[in-house]
């Protein structure tokens, strides 16, 4: 590296470091970094040069204001800067030894020093202590004794910085043993913070699991032990292999150039790898491709590189334990002829084993799953199994006996739990599946998947084997009661492992992965008639999900449609069970109990029409019927007058009776009765919630553009709209129903429910319309541009109504922007379906004319490019 070409702070004399000239040589050092970054110069260099030039320019700085007048003094560089390693914004953490209390002279001193700091607009933390102050505070805080350990001298006395390295000694300040201890509970503690995951869509490069900050415990414990300067005398400790130095470094490396790009592409010390600064931070590391690729690629390698970290981490802390704590002999007793216990860890007894009988692998995750006091893998076997996993020629699922061991660990009603889990985590399935590495890391640069392709299929497994026990039988009790009856659960395992083994891939994931798990099946010796179950519900995996979020499930031609995709009940159970494991394991905010009312809704009126025969679709007229005498009975238990009931029925149409329960019947009959204006709009919202969200209802005269007014309306109070029923009655009153829900996605709170009647009832009783709430984006949605687009879909209903699907930007006011189209062009709406993926909405309409006849060509084409016009309008405003 060219270190000639940057001045040197100690180059000038300390009288010609004025503010001005400094902020000279910051500047200037900046841009060389920059520029010798975006040149691919050693990262390591570049943050050891940065604190190299801070040393000399604070040094020439002390010197300015006088301070190295006073040899009681000494200023220590702390904390990352005490390691040498800063980054383009990184803090100047300082320590100011003093011998004594400083005099007045010294504190004046001393703040001008600090002034010209912040003048220099540096981030500086630091703190005026003598050595017995430091030790008082170091002993009650961890923080404040891992900045002692690693503090290093920059200018001044060296005898007295000599005087606070003996006194943090181990044998006189935080032993080896407390600090150790203290050290990991501390990481679990970080950990707990982060949901203990780093897998999130915004991930912590410094703190998150398997970040830096886990790199840097591993240093400061081996300081403290061993006093080792760098992790490379681990080596020599017989801590780490040279291959396992290497891969540290290497992971350091590349945390070290995201946090460098980082912080370039923000101008501040912050290592949250936010939404809106990811597409510049991998254009800064030369990240290329179409779309989201460059983003998608460099996050593929950094939730890679964090689970390595991970891993050592994890194996170091393990040995750091038996080396400090002496927990080496820990109780042991043999569990095979090939495996023991040492404590709840399970370990291999002869390390040659994995070498030889790759199928060991697979046995050792075999027994954990038979023995639940099991807790991990100990450390030399983890070792062992690493070394095993990179001599491997060719994949484990190659080898018969790997394949019986893998089947039965499947079969195993413990397989899904802390084996599966470990398995995962040390890469031992990407080294059994072929089509697993590839899928490793691998995300998608939207809001709606959380988790990278890998995790996510973790956490659906995972959910599956929750299903099973009855800890889970109060939040999904259908799950629980399919999974319990279930004969063979280890095909809907092997569907769940193989759903979206094949994304990335370009092409169909679903069908790909369907040709992958036929092939597994082949291999894995199961029957013709299990095999093409997998196979479906692979192929299927989001069909239950799309019909109960995208489609009118109240409509019996949509639930014949899907029950004659499903066919029978079997395949029915498997779905329902993998749908609602899929939703739960992609975004931890996605499952509301509005998603689950509809699944639960679609698996039961699927599973009567299976029962019933597809041959023989329900006499619609029944339907109303028991639908009527239902509700008849809830009002007459009441006390509402008979003779009041018929009159009002007879003014609703049948569609009213066929789409509402007899509930929601009863509920919207009894507050019509009790209306006492009917030239007075009705607002009722349910106590209880309906179906997963609040239902509200409207009655009152019909007016152009009513669905818009009501949307404008509830965006003002911030909620969301999730499905919506429009009806007119024969004397021309709507009967609406939305379903609205909370952003968080729970019911309307109860202390808000009078205030939104009210807003409700005084915006339809208004001759104006409301004004629809202009707000900018959210940072996260500013980074994405989705096309909007507008289809006009057949179905079996398409002779009597239009079904318009729309694909766009989830922005505010969007429904009621829509509401306001469909007025202009004088259109009816009759149902809506609104669905929100992240940071898109795809939403269906039904909808008529003015002759109350489905839209025709020329009409669609009118309203396509009126919405597309409008909403492209929006984003640009």
């Amino acid at each position: 590296m060219k270190r000639n070409t940057l001045l040197a702070p100690a180059c000038l004399k300390p009288s010609d470091l004025t503010l001005s000239k400094c902020k000279d040589i910051l500047s200037e050092l900046q841009l060389w970094l920059e520029k010798r970054f975006k040149a691919g110069d050693n990262i390591m260099e570049l943050v050891v040069t940065r604190s190299q030039h801070m040393d000399q320019l604070l040094a020439g700085l002390w010197q300015r204001v006088k301070l190295d007048h006073y040899p009681e003094l000494s200023l220590v560089a702390v904390g990352g800067y005490g390691r040498g390693e800063l980054h383009p914004y990184s803090d100047i953490d300082l320590l100011i030894l003093c011998e004594n209390p400083a005099n007045p002279d010294i504190n004046e001193r001393i703040g001008s020093f600090i002034t010209l700091l912040w003048d220099l607009h540096l981030e500086v933390g630091h703190s005026v202590r003598s050595v017995a102050e430091c030790i008082r505070q170091g002993e009650q805080d961890l923080t404040i004794a891992t900045n002692l350990i690693e503090a290093r001298l920059i200018t001044g006395s060296y005898q007295l910085f000599s005087t606070l390295t003996d006194a943090t000694q181990p044998d006189k300040f935080w032993s080896s043993q407390a600090f150790f201890e203290a050290k990991r509970q501390e990481q679990i503690a970080r950990h707990q913070q982060y949901q203990d995951t780093s897998y999130k869509l915004e991930p912590d490069i410094k703190s998150s699991p398997g970040g830096l900050r886990d790199i840097q415990t591993i240093s400061w414990v081996v300081r403290r032990h061993f006093g080792a300067a760098t992790l490379h005398e681990m080596v020599s400790h017989d801590f780490l292999s040279q291959d396992e130095y290497e891969e540290l470094l290497d992971c350091q490396n590349f945390l070290w150039q995201l946090r460098f790009a980082l912080h370039m592409c923000t101008q501040k010390a912050d290592n949250r790898l936010l939404f809106d600064r990811q597409r510049a931070v991998a254009t800064a590391l030369g990240y290329v491709g179409h779309g989201n690729q460059a983003i998608e690629h460099m996050m593929k390698r950094f939730y890679q590189t964090v689970r390595r970290v991970q891993e050592l981490n994890e194996m170091l802390l393990q040995l750091f334990d038996e080396a400090i704590l002496g927990h080496i002999a820990m109780d042991v007793k043999n569990l095979t002829h090939e495996f023991r216990l040492r404590g709840t860890l399970i370990d291999v007894i002869d390390p040659t084993l994995f070498i030889r009988d790759p199928a060991a692998i697979l046995r050792l995750f075999y027994h954990i799953a038979l023995h639940s006091q099991i807790t991990g893998i100990y450390s030399t076997s983890l070792r062992l199994l690493r070394e095993a996993r990179r001599e491997l020629h060719g994949f484990l699922c190659e080898q018969e006996s790997c394949r019986h061991f893998f089947m039965k660990l499947m079969r195993h009603h413990q397989g899904g739990g802390l084996a599966l889990t470990l398995m995962h985590r040390y890469g031992i399935l990407a080294a059994y599946l072929p089509q697993w590495p590839p899928i490793v890391g691998q995300m998608q640069f939207d809001m709606f998947h959380a988790y990278p392709v890998d995790e996510h299929t973790h956490r659906l497994l995972k959910n599956i084997y929750r299903f099973r026990h009855s800890t889970t039988k109060r939040q999904h009790p259908l799950c629980f009661d399919i999974c319990s009856r279930m004969r063979k659960p280890e095909l809907l395992n092997i569907a769940a492992l193989f759903h979206d083994i094949a994304k990335g891939r370009g092409g169909d994931h679903s069908e790909l992965g369907a040709e992958d798990v036929q092939g597994f099946c082949e291999l894995h010796q199961l029957n013709k008639a299990d095999t093409r179950l997998v196979v479906w519900l692979v192929r299927q995996h989001l069909l239950m999900s799309v019909t109960a979020q995208r489609r009118d499930i109240y409509d019996p031609d949509v639930i014949s449609e899907f029950a004659s995709q499903v066919k029978d009940e079997i395949r029915l159970d498997y779905l329902y069970v993998l749908t609602v494991a899929d939703i739960c394991a992609t975004n931890d905010n996605l499952w509301n109990d509005w998603k689950g009312s509809l699944l639960r809704e679609l698996y039961f009126s699927t599973q009567k029409a299976l029962r019933q025969g597809l041959e023989n679709p329900p006499d619609l007229r029944l339907t109303i019927r028991e639908n009527q005498r239902q509700a008849r009975q809830i009002l007459l238990q009441l006390d509402t007058p008979e003779a009041l009931i018929k009159p009002l029925w007879a003014r609703f149409t049948a569609d009213y009776f066929l789409r509402h329960t007899p509930e929601q019947i009863a509920w919207h009959s009894r507050h019509i009765l009790a209306h006492s204006d009917a030239n007075m709009p009705l607002v009722q919202i349910s106590q209880q919630p309906s179906r997963g969200g609040s239902e509200l209802f409207i009655y009152c005269p019909d007016s152009p553009n009513l669905f818009g007014r009501v949307a404008a309306a509830l965006d003002q109070k911030n909620l969301n709209i999730h499905d919506a029923q429009i009806m007119t009655s024969k004397d021309g009153y709507a009967l609406d129903t939305f379903i609205v829900l909370e952003p968080d996605g729970q019911p309307v709170s109860g202390d808000r429910l009078a205030e939104l009647c009210q807003r409700l009832t005084d915006t339809l009783v208004s001759k104006h319309a409301p004004l629809i709430r202009i707000r900018p984006p959210s940072r996260r949605h500013r980074e994405f541009s989705v096309l909007t687009q507008v289809n006009f879909l057949h179905t079996k209903r398409s002779h009597k109504r239009s079904v318009m699907e729309l694909i766009a930007l989830d922005t505010p006011g969007l429904l009621a922007r829509l509401g306001n189209i469909f007025s202009q062009l004088n259109l009816n709406l009759h149902a809506a379906k609104i669905t929100t993926i992240g940071e898109r909405v795809e939403d269906f309409f039904s909808l008529t004319n003015a002759q109350q006849q489905p839209l025709t060509a020329c009409q669609q084409q009118q309203l396509r490019e009126k919405i597309v016009a409008e909403f492209q309008q929006a984003e640009a405003d």
